[in-house]
This record gives C-alpha cells, sequence and structure tokens, in this order.
C-alpha cells in the first residue's frame, strides 16, 4: 500500500529513479518503531542518554587568545587527543583561574571542571598559558612579564597555585602545566 508522501515521490520525475527507496526511508511506522526503541534503549541506560557522557582523557584549559587557537589544536592532535577531551577556554588560562585580579571568574572554572569530572570521567588537566598574555599582563603588571625570564617565572608561579588548587579541590586528578610560545612550541612547566 502506498501512502501520500510515496505518490507526491513518484509523480515527481526528477525523484522517479529513487522514489522507492526514498519512501523505505521516510516510512512512517518504521520511524515510530525506531524512535520508541530508542527511547526505551534510553530509559534502560540512562547513560545512553547523555551524549556528552564517557571517559575522556582530560580537560584542557587554554587562553581565549586568538592567535593561540589552533596551535593549541594542533598540539593536543599532535599528541593524538582530538575528540577524547573537554575545554574550558578563559583569558590566561591558568592565569585567569588563580590570579587575585580575575576572583570573580575562579568559581566557574571549578564548577566546570565538576561538571567535566561528573560528565567526561576525566583524569587529568592540560594547562596551557602562553607567551605574550595580556591577562598576564592585566593581572601581574607589565613588569612581571617583560623578557622571557620574567615571563617564565611568572607563568610557572601561576601554574604552581594552579596545581595546589587542584591538589587540593580534586586530589586524584593528574596535571600536566606548561608554557607555549605563539608558534605552538609547548614547554612545560611544573
Amino acid at each position: 500500500m502506498r501512502n501520500d508522501l510515496d505518490e507526491v515521490f513518484a509523480s515527481q520525475t526528477s525523484w522517479a529513479c529513487c522514489a522507492d527507496s526514498l519512501a523505505t526511508t521516510f516510512d512512517r511506522r518504521r520511524f515510530l518503531k525506531v524512535t520508541a526503541g530508542g527511547i526505551a534503549a534510553a530509559a534502560l541506560v540512562p547513560s545512553l542518554a547523555l551524549g556528552a557522557a564517557g571517559q575522556y582523557e582530560a580537560m584542557v584549559l587554554s587562553c581565549i587568545d586568538p592567535r593561540l587557537q589552533e596551535p593549541v589544536r594542533n598540539y593536543l592532535a599532535g599528541r593524538t587527543l582530538t575528540g577524547k577531551y573537554s575545554q574550558f577556554v578563559i583569558a590566561g588560562a591558568a592565569v585567569g583561574v588563580v590570579a587575585p585580579a580575575f576572583k570573580d571568574w575562579h568559581k566557574t572554572f571549578w564548577d566546570n571542571l565538576g561538571a567535566s569530572i561528573q560528565l567526561h570521567a576525566i583524569e587529568k588537566v592540560i594547562v596551557i598559558n602562553h607567551r605574550d598574555c595580556g591577562a598576564a599582563k592585566i593581572a601581574y603588571g607589565e613588569a612581571a612579564v617583560k623578557g622571557t625570564e620574567a615571563e617564565t617565572k611568572t607563568h610557572g608561579e601561576a601554574l604552581a597555585e594552579f596545581r595546589k588548587q587542584l591538589k587540593e579541590r580534586h586530589p586524584k586528578l593528574g596535571a600536566e602545566t606548561g608554557i607555549m610560545t605563539l608558534d605552538g612550541k609547548f614547554q612545560p612547566l611544573g
């Protein structure tokens, strides 16, 4: 028995070649059976209903700086982490999470990390601060980031404070921390 949809497809000469396969694809009874089956499966196994749930390797904390988006993505892809991490992007990365100048942001990050732990069962946080960071200048002043040595020291201290707070809040989580150059070279710190 053909339904109205079948007749529409069959009557169109441009669709004539594939009307039968389209009619099968759009069969309402089949659609309802498949949908009901999916709903029943989700009710029996609630984790299937949460598309984001699962086991992922890490949460990546990085900076909002547009110059770093591609280098960070490339670095993570080079480590074969594509599709295996959640991400939190905030001005300054660890600086934005620990510097007193950005105190209003701190709770948001820690709450988000808690959600990532719960939803994604992450094992570690990968923190990628970067050189020539405007947020570090805002938080600690120009002198704190003037020159490679001062910049490395300032970011090293922010990353150490981040690791300390992470250990206090989530002692089972690992941490990888470092600083990235604008051309994507990552230097572990801590």
